[in-house]
């Protein structure tokens, strides 16, 4: 069986980009990081590429004409390498949609949120001031929409009262790196269609067994 072929795409420190390195040095995930592409030069996630000998590239959208332009290239860089799945781990731009018909339902994204509530950025922020009382964060396929894509997982993350956005945001981060890696081992696994809005998941008997769960409370 040929392992799954990743592509990451981050713009900063790619603490997620490091769960999936984890999670496949660890042999939960059956996969392999083809490449690391970032639009920051000055990125914290090269460093951890350069750590695990992954190929990394900077590609810096004004230098590569039009949006679409930047995105399509992108495009043409991660199928060149045969990418089976475009993982987007701090990746602080909208896709566009070249990238999008290039890898159709196979653009994952983590958001610390849980949509449809609070999209786009500072989602934790967003959720301490309007004062709900569970937050999270959520794995979702990439659509030409703001974190409107179909939901794969979701982990929910009660908010305290005296939490603030750093505090809440923390403790977010510990189930963003559960749940992509777990995102991940479905799709590589092949336990994933989207029916409309909806992603069905197939069962395995790890899960009938109560070993496995799609979602995740904290």
């Amino acid at each position: 069986m040929i392992a799954l072929k990743i592509g990451v795409l981050a713009s900063g420190r790619g603490s997620n980009f490091q769960s999936i390195i984890d999670s496949i040095e660890s042999g939960y995930l059956k996969a392999e990081i083809g490449v690391l592409i970032t639009d920051n030069p000055e990125a914290f996630a090269i460093e951890r590429a350069k750590k695990h000998r992954i190929e990394h590239l900077v590609m810096v959208p004004g230098r590569l004409g039009s949006k679409d332009d930047f995105f399509e290239q992108i495009a043409e860089e991660l199928k060149r390498r045969e990418i089976g799945l475009v993982a987007l781990a701090g990746f602080m731009r909208i896709v566009r949609k070249p990238l999008i018909d290039a890898f159709p339902n196979k653009i994952m994204n983590i958001h610390p949120a849980l949509l449809p509530s609070f999209p786009g950025l500072h989602g934790q922020r967003q959720a301490c001031a309007y004062g709900v009382k569970l937050s999270g964060c959520t794995v979702h396929f990439v659509d030409e929409g703001m974190d409107t894509g179909p939901i794969i997982i979701q982990a929910a993350v009660a908010v305290r009262e005296d939490d603030t956005e750093d505090s809440l945001s923390e403790r977010i981060l510990k189930f963003e790196h559960k749940i992509y890696p777990r995102a991940i081992k479905l799709f590589s696994e092949g336990r994933i269609e989207v029916v409309g809005r909806k992603v069905m998941v197939t069962k395995s008997p790890a899960d009938e067994k109560g070993l496995v769960n799609p979602s995740l409370t904290g």
